[in-house]
């Protein structure tokens, strides 16, 4: 069973969310039209991490807000892994452990039990890398907004030594990469589409976590939120950040062709990649060290609804997102839900945290009234007729669910519907945890949530790793 503060925390995180939730029924109209128009991404009770772009815990971010027209922004968590040489990994996969072990744990993790939290084994996923003491100037700071960046930023410099803050260099200077291309990991964060943001200290423990055991650049949505922007405003915003990554990796190739130019000339150019309002916007973490030829989508309860909706986008438009390319994706205990209740779904409908009717409330202030209905193809994933691509194109997908979760068989149908197309689609199921478990660590600690970070790197290396590199870290 669950622990006594678990059990604590829930009661009042479902007296104060239901309450929140039932104001926003009553009130729908609360908000200004201003507000409503550009849409909001967080909630003002929501406690939010600032962003830091130094590597002060191994993990520097930065948000950038991409959309001119709404609120929809992004926060990309960079692990410090990145500065490694990448002559250095044979190094680092003689310190890290071996495939084989590796495989072996995920093989017990998935076979049964379920419950990978035993304290008594940890992996160690990170280790120390180099640094750079390059001196910069502090005078000019990139601004996150619209993606500017001046022209220091486009020098061969990587950290400023006064701040520590980390600039990246930009890909039109010097054909050499400093460092190694990372995997992108895309990241929908829960909270039934009404609550929850990017930003929030809860979402950003758990990227920083993310970021530093699968080794890859986490992109997390801040995707705009309901009832303020209904659907499929979020699921919009989720494909959107697919395009502007792509675009992101074109500009970073068409300024690699770009900077020879500059460079032969000597002169007082600027240098930068614009668009049709002169705004820069080459990203330089994203240039410098993000590969999204490897891009993995990552959703946590109704995040995970948006990951799946994106990931048929995805393989919908083909080369259209090119370079982009999802090669596997992560429901963690997705929002599921339907018309006709399944057994957990009796059993546990009054569980933790989200119980099933703080559920329905939520799914009332996302879909649009016309469109109201428990079986509707953003709640339910087994209707038929669903639309979209067939089940055998969707990418491999590892679903995670708690045994405490009443929307845990929902989860584990859709993974077998995969299963039965011969998509890879395990499930890890955790004994004694509660919905949102791993997200959630910073108030629950639970040993379950590590092991699960841990566990979902193992089975995403298969993936995302280069060839004759699966499972070196």
């Amino acid at each position: 069973m669950p622990s006594v503060a678990v059990k604590l925390y829930s009661v009042f995180f479902k007296l104060i969310l239901k309450r929140r939730l039932q104001n926003r029924i009553q009130n729908p109209n609360s908000t200004d039209e201003t507000t409503t128009s550009f849409g909001v991404t967080s909630r003002p009770e929501e406690t939010i991490a600032a962003a830091n772009p130094s590597f002060t815990d191994g993990v520097a971010t930065k948000d950038i807000h991409i959309d001119p027209s709404s609120c929809l922004s992004i926060r990309i968590f960079l692990p410090d892994t990145c500065l490694v040489s990448p002559d250095s990994d044979a190094a680092r996969v003689r310190v890290r452990g071996t495939r084989s072990e590796h495989e072996s744990r995920f093989v017990r993790t998935n076979s049964g039990n379920g419950n990978s939290g035993n304290g008594g084994y940890r992996r160690n996923s990170y280790g120390a890398v180099e640094t750079y003491n390059v001196a910069a100037s502090s005078s000019n700071r990139r601004s996150s907004y619209c993606n500017g960046f001046s022209t220091d930023d486009l020098s061969t410099s990587s950290k400023s030594s006064e701040t520590g803050a980390y600039r990246g260099y930009s890909p039109l200077f010097g054909g050499g990469s400093r460092g190694r291309k990372l995997p992108v990991m895309v990241q929908f964060h829960g909270g039934g589409f009404v609550a929850g943001s990017c930003d929030s200290v809860a979402n950003d423990v758990f990227c920083r976590r993310i970021a530093k055991v699968c080794d890859v650049i986490v992109v997390a949505v801040g995707y705009r939120l309901a009832p303020e922007d209904r659907y499929p405003a979020a699921f919009e915003d989720g494909v959107k950040v697919m395009h502007w990554l792509a675009k992101q990796a074109n500009l970073a190739e068409c300024g690699k062709s770009l900077g020879k130019k500059v460079e032969s000339r000597k002169a007082d150019v600027q240098g930068h990649v614009v668009d049709a309002f002169g705004a820069s916007l080459v990203e330089p973490w994203l240039a410098a060290h993000g590969d999204p030829s490897r891009c993995v989508l990552l959703g946590a309860s109704c995040g995970a609804n948006i990951a799946d909706y994106v990931a048929r986008k995805s393989v919908e438009s083909g080369t259209l997102l090119a370079p982009v390319k999802v090669v596997a994706q992560v429901l963690m205990y997705p929002f599921f839900i339907g018309n006709t209740p399944t057994h957990s779904e009796i059993k546990l409908s009054n569980s933790y945290f989200f119980d099933k009717s703080m559920s329905i409330l939520a799914w009332k202030l996302f879909l649009p009234e016309e469109e109201f209905n428990l079986d509707h193809p953003a709640a339910n994933p087994l209707i038929p007729n669903r639309g979209g691509p067939p089940l055998k194109r969707m990418p491999p997908t590892l679903t995670v669910v708690a045994e405490h979760d009443w929307m845990r068989d929902r989860a584990i149908a859709y993974a077998q519907e995969l299963k039965k197309v011969n998509v890879d689609a395990p499930v890890l199921d955790y004994k004694d945890c509660v919905h949102e478990f791993a997200t959630l660590d910073m108030l629950l600690r639970t040993p379950e949530a590590q092991a699960c970070a841990e566990d979902i790197a193992i089975w995403v290396k298969k993936y995302i790793s280069l060839r004759g590199h699966e499972f070196s870290y």
